[in-house]
């Protein structure tokens, strides 16, 4: 049975297609039209899949939409009821958008469907799973459990904007609690990312690496946490939660928040996209960070307590805060939690395609037996990349055996070039994971501002990732959970650390980021954590070799792993895209699989 599954119309707009319970292919809409976080239908991520798999849409048995789009009009409704006349000009705005096109869902995917159908209707029926079942389904059938606890955060699907329950691989999902819209811990999180100057649905990664520039446990955080829990969030014991509505205007408002209102409470001015950053916002960024971490762990010990699973499984967008999840993991509650790689919407197009296989089919899933690999967009091969180079007039130089390409890569590497580092498929998700990656020197103390300003050309404070060989983990981590996804953060070995002087709290964001902090400044954070991804041999081989010729040659198994891209652009899909960025930042090398072009 082949099920096609989509997210659209939001944002990350994906399509996944499952084969009897299996995910085989998946991708992200943008990375074909080169749009951030594209919303719109995800004509070409199907037509990848379709042709990856050598089918048709007539050969698909259903088609499934991670959310219910009656259900979200209901609620986009009674919200404007309720708080009329405010949002009036928000509600007349949004009416003709889902009069013509959203509420008739259906419809307009099956409208878009023919047009990729040679103009010829499709037949099979259209499933419309739940957002947050969704989510849920998008974890466990990926996990390697056979039963778990599982727990999705995100802004809002449906009404639900958290659940939890049981799943078990022969029975399917026990929903055993939910919180509904507008109290909502993801757009909570998101009003501050607003309130910061970054966008919201883009920027929260943004405001997670600004908030261990504050200063931990000053009384400015603390009197800043104090303000949020006593005036923005009551938080009960169970992890529930209820937000203040009288501060945030995203129910029914353009914004997230009232801005005049959080200046009056927090004393400074709602900053500008382009205005300089300052201590003061890297201390509520950490406030906001520690009351979501506190609700999140309240949230996971109800969960246990409850379900009395052994382990969970967690999905939806909040679950990308690596920080957060690092948090959970150490309170110990569980033996092991798993996270969906691609935990916000994109995910949302696998989990109600495998939502709709194990509903439409007697399967019984017994946890993944390897660990689930991202590798299921786009691959490109070498005599496609041959003429790409040819066309371009680039000269380069092809390796035939891996042995000796892995290690010219990582003598370029050891010499401290930045590597455009492409191979393979292209990862699903927000993560680049070692197939679409620039690649640098963990110990260059110049990198970290040699690869923000004058390659990704983003925000100087912002870190950088570490890939490690799992087997070196402990070498250079502190005993966390070595993930494959970067989707928890460790502390450096102490051996490793620097100690900084004592007036370091007293310096400005860009004095405290320029000091290195350890033996491997490129990827330490200012306290000392870095988000490392563990690679293994089963998960990724050639990139797991390059690491280890890379230690041959340097006596250091670290390296930088960033996403091969330049701000505000998805990740490169194409070799014409890695070639474009090539060419127009300071990258010094590129890999397109075997061949190597030094500028």
């Amino acid at each position: 049975m082949k099920i096609l599954g989509i997210s659209a119309f939001y944002h990350d707009a994906a399509a996944a297609l499952i084969e009897d319970g299996k995910v085989v292919y998946a991708a992200q809409e943008e990375r074909f039209t080169r749009i951030k976080n594209d919303a719109s239908f995800p004509e070409n991520a199907i037509r990848f899949c379709l042709k990856e798999a050598c089918i048709t849409l007539e050969q698909i048995d259903y088609i499934a939409f991670y959310d219910k789009p009656f259900l979200k009009f209901e609620r986009l409704l009674e919200t404007y009821y309720a708080y009329a006349p405010k949002g009036f000009l928000s509600f007349a705005k949004a009416m003709p958008i889902w009069l013509k096109e959203k509420l008739f869902t259906k419809q307009l995917i099956q409208k878009r469907l023919k047009r990729l159908n040679d103009g010829k209707k499709v037949k099979m029926a259209i499933l419309f799973p739940e957002h947050h079942l969704s989510h849920a389904a998008s974890a466990f059938y990926t996990s390697p459990f056979a039963k778990s606890a599982f727990l999705t955060v995100d802004g809002v699907g449906e009404w639900a904007t958290t659940t939890f329950g049981k799943a078990d691989g022969s029975k399917g999902f026990q929903i055993m609690g939910e919180l509904h819209f507008p109290h909502s811990l993801g757009l909570f999180y998101s009003s501050f990312t607003y309130f910061l100057g970054f966008k919201v649905n883009a920027g929260e990664y943004k405001m997670m690496g600004l908030a261990p520039y504050a200063v931990p446990n000053s009384a400015r955080v603390q009197q800043f946490i104090e303000i949020i829990k006593s005036q923005l969030i009551t938080i009960k014991t169970d992890g529930s939660f209820k937000l203040n509505l009288s501060y945030f205007n995203f129910p029914v408002g353009s914004t997230m928040v009232l801005p005049k209102k959080w200046e009056v409470l927090f004393g400074f001015r709602k900053r500008k996209a382009e205005d300089k950053l300052s201590q003061i916002h890297a201390d509520l960024a950490l406030a906001a960070q520690k009351v979501t971490e506190e609700v999140l762990v309240l949230l996971i010990t109800h969960v246990k307590k409850i379900t009395k699973a052994t382990n969970l499984c967690l999905a939806g967008g909040v679950f990308l805060n690596c920080v957060a999840n690092s948090v959970l993991f150490e309170k110990g509650l569980f033996s092991d939690i798993y996270i969906q790689p691609a935990a916000g919407d994109a995910g949302g197009a696998l989990g109600a395609g495998l939502a709709a296989a194990y509903l439409k089919q007697p399967l019984e899933f017994k946890g993944m037996p390897h660990p689930y690999k991202v590798y299921l967009g786009p691959k490109y091969y070498n005599q496609e990349i041959e003429r790409n180079l040819k066309n371009r007039k680039l000269p380069f130089r092809f390796y035939q055996e891996e042995k000796k390409l892995c290690k010219a890569v990582a003598g370029y590497l050891a010499a401290d070039k930045v590597v455009g580092w492409y191979q393979g498929r292209t990862e699903f998700g927000p993560r680049a994971l070692g197939n679409r990656s620039i690649l640098a020197s963990a110990s260059n103390p110049e990198m970290q501002t040699n690869l923000n300003l004058k390659i990704k050309f983003r925000e100087s404070f912002r870190p950088f990732a570490p890939a490690v060989c799992v087997e070196d983990y402990t070498a250079y981590f502190e005993a966390g959970n070595p993930s494959p996804y970067m989707l928890f953060t460790s502390s450096l070995k102490p051996s490793l650390c620097f100690n900084l002087d004592s007036g370091f709290q007293d310096l400005s964001l860009e004095e405290k980021r320029a000091i290195p902090k350890s033996k491997l400044p490129a990827i330490t954070h200012i306290d000392y954590s870095a988000r490392v991804q563990a690679v293994s041999k089963e998960f990724n081989a050639r990139f797991w070799q390059l690491i280890q010729d890379y230690k041959l040659l340097t006596g250091i198994g670290v390296i930088v792993n960033t996403s091969f891209n330049v701000k505000d652009e998805p990740i490169v899909n194409t070799p014409e895209d890695a070639i474009d960025c090539f060419l127009k930042t300071n990258m010094d090398i590129l890999v397109l699989e075997n061949y190597v072009i030094e500028k």
